[in-house]
């Protein structure tokens, strides 16, 4: 047996593709339409038998490994329907592929659900109004306003495709295609439903209580299994999915886990430390200030931030302190200021230069985009 790369001209590593316009530029000269001498006709059955072979990977690694490749069924001709198989790779035809079923699987919905940092921290329940298909009431889903069966459809005979001879450069060649007249089902619905148009569905609104569950943020999704659209023909519904988009809350910001939020307090109470209340997610806190403390430091409170998705815990809430300066001063306030500046040695205009620093509330507002 010669070398079935040799007769198709291609090397053993072509590709899939190389091995296929090989076979397609040999086949235009050796059809019959265009040399109907013998002796080609037999260089032509061995041509189609190699590409045949190298076309299929499992017959092809077969090959490679010094089997024949052709298997137990394939001898001198086309018996398996090996021919047929090659024209199907050319004109996507000849596969019987049956008519389709009426009843359908539903698509999935989407909807998104706005909460606020509160709901997204606690949990909560919504009632929300989604509009999809549902199932017929008319009809039960079934399409036929009276309660018959689809009638076989006489185009098809049933089969839900039409085969169509055509001509080509190897001859004539069979090819399906769904029924025009059933749309591929093999069956017509004689009367149909008028609510649904034999579809076996219309649209509706409906109302969905959904619970939210604690820690969610933007982006994560609630999968309600079933509650999507209705599949035609009475077919099982998909699934609705709720997708989370949280609100900007008015002084709090999300930070994973964490919740930040700042604060403004007197230089007084910063040098001298001081308590103060501070707004979170579980009402005023009181947070020391300790004596000393600095503009742009910060105060954890533990177990006061988010609640962690399918957890107990909580992340924290990061107090930002920033120490206002006194725009105006009484003269009186001005020479307490200079007496108290000169009790720590300070001079007027001493300045201590730093390194290329940025402020850390800068830092913490181009980081969350403010």
């Amino acid at each position: 047996m010669s070398d079935l790369y040799q007769t198709l001209g291609v090397d053993r590593g072509a590709t899939a593709d190389e091995i296929k316009k090989a076979y397609r530029k040999i086949a235009r000269e050796l059809h019959p339409d265009v040399n109907p001498d013998p002796a080609v006709q037999d260089k032509f059955k061995e041509v189609t038998a190699a590409y045949e072979v190298l076309s299929d990977p499992q017959k092809r690694q077969s090959y490679d490994m010094g089997g024949s490749g052709f298997g137990g069924g394939f001898g001198g001709g086309f018996g398996g329907g090996g021919f047929s198989d090659i024209m199907d790779a050319f004109f996507g035809g000849g596969q019987n592929r049956g008519p389709r079923p009426r009843m359908r699987q539903g698509q999935d919905a989407l909807i998104r659900v706005e909460v606020d940092l509160n709901e997204a921290c606690f949990g909560t329940e919504r009632d929300i109004s989604v509009e999809n298909a549902v199932t017929c009431t008319k009809c039960s889903g079934q399409g036929s306003a009276d309660s018959s069966a689809p009638a076989m459809c006489q185009v098809c005979k049933g089969r839900g495709e039409t085969q169509q001879v055509q001509r080509s450069f190897l001859g004539q060649v069979m090819t399906s295609r769904p029924c025009g007249s059933c749309q591929g089902y093999g069956s017509v619905i004689t009367n149909p439903c008028r609510e649904c148009a034999g579809d076996g569905r219309v649209r509706a609104r409906q109302n969905i209580s959904v619970k939210i569950p604690p820690g969610v943020e933007t982006g994560n999704r609630i999968q309600l299994a079933g509650r999507g659209e209705v599949g035609a023909g009475g077919g099982p519904a998909g699934d609705l999915y709720v997708e989370i988009v949280e609100a900007e809350h008015p002084f709090l910001i999300r930070d994973g886990h964490n919740l930040h939020i700042a604060i403004e307090v007197s230089f007084a109470a910063a040098s001298l430390g001081s308590k103060v209340m501070v707004e979170s997610l579980d009402g005023p806190l009181e947070v020391e200030v300790r004596a000393g403390t600095q503009s742009g430091a910060t105060i954890s409170v533990r177990g006061k931030g988010m609640t962690r998705l399918r957890a107990a815990t909580r992340g924290d809430l990061i107090v930002h302190v920033e120490v206002q300066t006194p725009h105006k001063l009484s003269r009186e306030q001005e020479e307490l200021l200079r007496k108290f500046a000169t009790s720590r040695g300070e001079k007027p205009g001493d300045v201590k230069i730093k390194g290329h620093e940025q402020g850390f509330f800068s830092k913490f507002r181009d980081a969350f985009g403010r």
